[in-house]
């Protein structure tokens, strides 16, 4: 079997907890060389991970012809860059999420692949899950029947991040949204088996990070350099009728933090968490929840199943295009946050 070369252009936590060491699960696959900006961080990630090659310029790293792909694990205004120079280098490249800081950076990421006969994945591990993939397979066998109503829910009480570049929007592209509300949206597409949005109405609120004085679970930022949403809200409305909330935030006065998604439809409805179908069946109202499910590394999963379809010459679970179309709906919450009116989704 053919050893797949890998690529980490970004050593940041998300390539530590998530890419290299699940990569060093699979056989067959090597860790070829890294790429940070930082020399100082590159050295150590390598270090840890036995990483033989390291770079601080990414364009270096895509010369090695012995590497076949690459994790895409730089902050999110980095992502389009680095993936169409990564898809042109005649790599296959799993990003982060999001695809891109906005639809038109992910629009040049898609056509880039297909340009090049590479693929392109988009790391949302959520949809991995145990949980997640046994509701996908009620699903798809009819136990909701037809989809109309879906929410989903991405939210912290005291979670502002304080490392990296998350507050800062020339950065990011957006707060708790673009961060955490990406994964929920994708999950919540996925469920519902990706209908096709046509409009978005969003709410977008700062009170928070900018006040010195607030408590941080994850520890102090700097309020002077925030400038983006803590809490952000949308309806989407999709061809057909369906429709979909989305509620997301780093910081909000509610008992406790709810990541979930529930769906609503002719035959039954769902929920992640708790996770369960609920139907009514010989005239009684029934609850359905598993007694047992796989134990899943969802990380492991998405990193398994990348490799996998580079192997065996198979589209990748996550393909651009799906992750194009959660950039547009998130755009169209902050576009009409900011015009204070519905927009139309293209």
């Amino acid at each position: 079997m053919k050893t797949i070369g890998i690529g980490i252009i970004g050593s940041g936590g998300i390539a530590r907890a998530a890419h290299m060491p699940n990569y060093l699960k699979l056989p067959d696959v090597k860790l070829i060389a890294l790429a940070d900006k930082s020399k100082e961080a590159g050295k150590t990630a390598a270090k840890q991970f036995e990483v033989p090659q390291i770079f601080t310029d990414y364009r270096d790293l895509l010369k090695l012809k012995e590497i076949d792909a690459v994790s895409v694990c730089t902050p999110n205004a980095y992502h389009a860059e680095c993936t169409i120079a990564a898809l042109k280098a005649g790599k296959h490249v799993i990003c982060e999420k999001p695809i891109a800081m906005n639809a038109q950076e992910a629009v040049q990421m898609v056509a880039a692949a297909k340009r090049t006969g590479r693929q392109l994945m988009v790391a949302q591990h959520h949809r991995f899950g145990a949980g997640v993939q046994a509701l996908k397979q009620a699903i798809k066998d009819g136990a909701l029947g037809e989809i109309y109503y879906c929410e989903t829910i991405a939210l912290r009480r005291r979670g502002i991040p304080s490392w990296g570049v998350f507050t800062q929007k020339k950065h990011s592209g957006g707060g708790p949204m673009i961060d955490i509300g990406v994964h929920l949206l994708d999950q919540a597409l996925f469920l519902m088996g990706h209908p096709k949005p046509i409009a978005a109405s969003g709410c977008c609120y700062t009170k928070f990070g900018k006040r010195s004085g607030v408590f941080g679970g994850f520890g102090p930022w700097d309020p002077k350099k925030y400038d983006v949403e803590d809490m952000a809200v949308g309806m989407v409305r999709f061809a057909g009728g369906a429709s979909m909330i989305v509620k997301t935030s780093w910081a909000a006065n509610i008992g406790r933090d709810e990541f979930n998604t529930i769906v609503m439809g002719t035959e039954g409805g769902c929920s992640v968490d708790p996770l369960g179908i609920y139907r009514e069946e010989h005239g009684y109202l029934v609850n359905i929840a598993p007694t047992s499910l796989r134990p899943t590394d969802a990380y492991f999963e998405e990193i398994k199943a990348f490799v996998e379809s580079i192997r065996n010459h198979k589209p990748v679970p996550v393909p651009g295009e799906q992750a194009l179309i959660t950039q547009k709906i998130m755009d169209a919450i902050y576009a009409s946050a900011a015009a204070g009116k519905e927009v139309v989704i293209k």
